[in-house]
């Protein structure tokens, strides 16, 4: 199904209105459909908390590249944003590979269209690509290797020390990679619109409200937000980080849906989502992730649309660098 085709089904229908009945029963509709079609639901951390529950795997952008390598289901549920269902396909074009709502897209995806990058990238020979995750099937297949947030220190620091290096397209990931290696990768200036709204005044009045609690960051954060943090990392190391600290407060910036997981894993702990420059509710959500919702979730296994399609030629461009990435993740 096409975007446009998508967009109109809505506006015509109202879609989930229109094809469920009320009395529904959707967890065990879910479930049935699952078995019956041998699907697989891949959820990310930044989904809503019913649907982080009702995920066959939950992880972030490696261990779901990871869980859809593996997987021997026919049919890929990704719950999450676009880029990760293209990945999904790109590592699976034998399988149908859907998503709940193809509106789902990313902010620091499309801060890198495909011709612009082009031009970029032509205009520095010399340079190898590392792009990270967060990008479309076309960023992908112009790139070298791919890299998530878990795995970009380690993949940068394979290449040699005087290998002039391009990193696409979150400037912010990029310059905070830089900080740590050494390196002087040159920067597409991209950004997350979610990270980029941490207020760091906010922030500080805060951390002085609860000046026990440990502030932990993403490293998607502006520079300056990065700086005060106690501890930086990805989604994942996050997680692990609150669970094995002995700390029972922490501010956390990175996109609230991961607050259900630490609360999950550590029930006497509190948690406080990092402010944002125009938050009145004190936290900071993707818009796009929470597009996703249950009913859609369950319209998209029954009736096995919005599917994932790639043009074939960037589908086998794109594979090679994102095999590199797991291969070098091992």
């Amino acid at each position: 199904m096409l975007k446009e085709d998508y967009n109109k089904l809505i506006k015509t229908y109202g879609y989930v209105n229109k094809f469920i009945q009320t009395e529904i029963d959707l967890h065990k509709e879910i479930q049935a459909l699952k078995v019956k079609k041998n699907a697989v639901i891949l959820g990310h951390y930044y989904i809503t908390p019913d649907l982080q529950d009702i995920s066959d795997f939950l992880g972030d952008s490696l261990a779901l590249a990871q869980q859809a390598q593996k997987t021997e289901a026919d049919i890929i549920l990704f719950v999450g944003v676009h880029f990760m269902g293209e990945t999904a396909k790109i590592l699976n074009p034998g399988k149908k590979v859907l998503v709940p709502d193809l509106n789902a897209g990313c902010s620091l995806a499309e801060s890198a269209p495909a011709g612009p990058f082009l031009e970029f990238k032509n205009n520095h020979p010399d340079h190898k690509v590392i792009s990270y995750i967060n990008c479309s099937a076309e960023i992908k297949a112009l790139s070298d290797v791919i890299v998530t947030s878990s795995n970009a220190k380690k993949i940068v620091d394979s290449f040699p020390m005087d290998q002039p290096l391009i990193f696409a397209p979150d400037k912010n990931l990029g310059n905070y990679i830089n900080s740590v290696t050494g390196r002087e990768m040159l920067l597409w200036d991209g950004a997350c619109m979610v990270h980029e709204k941490y207020s760091l005044e906010k922030i500080i009045t805060l951390l002085e409200q609860y000046p026990e609690a440990v502030f932990i960051a993403h490293p998607e954060c502006e520079q300056p937000v990065l700086l005060i943090a106690d501890y930086v990392g990805s989604t994942t190391a996050l997680l692990n980080f609150v669970t094995e600290s002995e700390s029972k407060k922490f501010v956390v910036a990175t996109e609230s849906g991961i607050l259900h997981q630490m609360q999950k894993s550590c029930p006497d702990k509190t948690f406080i989502p990092a402010p944002s420059i125009d938050s009145t509710c004190g936290c900071n959500d993707c818009s796009f992730m929470k597009l996703n919702t249950l009913q859609k979730l369950y319209l998209a296994l029954k009736y096995e649309k919005p599917e994932i399609h790639l043009d074939a030629e960037i589908l086998e461009k794109a594979r090679l660098p994102i095999l590199r990435m797991l291969e070098l993740s091992k």
